[in-house]
């Protein structure tokens, strides 16, 4: 992957904190659902309820597709990001209190929470590491995207 590609990703998923993820279910039928996110380099990191029904489906499945974009009144300043990639639990628990800890620094206008952080026990973290990026860009043309193999 070319670094100015990279850079542009690694923009683009500072810019944002939330992403529609599409998982399978176990009748074959792709489930997307809106959760929030937080990314060290490209590798993703989001948390859902321990007995959720993404949490079921990567259980079976851990391939997902995602989607990060905003919404824009310009139509040539469409900018965005899809992947391809792997969601798997995170188990460490050291690993797990870095997320939720980066996960709060995502929101620094947010003073107080109406709740508690929770702990790793208390929710499932998957880290979701991308396969295929694609990088959308309409400043550079109607419908643009830069494809890269991770």
């Amino acid at each position: 992957m070319n670094e100015q590609i990279k850079e542009k990703i690694l923009a683009l998923l500072d810019q944002h904190r939330i992403m529609t993820i599409a998982t399978l279910r176990s009748d074959g039928w792709p489930q997307a659902t809106t959760v929030g996110y937080v990314n060290e380099g490209l590798t993703l990191y989001f948390l859902c309820g321990l007995d959720s029904q993404k949490a079921a489906n990567l259980a079976r499945d851990a391939r997902v597709s995602l989607a990060i974009d905003h919404d824009t009144s310009d139509l040539m300043a469409i900018t965005g990001l899809s992947m391809a990639a792997h969601a798997r639990p995170v188990t460490d628990r050291t690993e797990a209190e870095k997320v939720l800890r980066m996960l709060a620094l995502k929101y620094p206008e947010q003073v107080t929470l109406p709740m508690p952080m929770p702990s790793p026990e208390d929710v499932r973290i998957f880290r979701v590491t991308p396969t295929v990026i694609s990088v959308l860009d309409y400043s550079q043309g109607f419908g643009h995207t830069d494809l890269v193999t991770c």
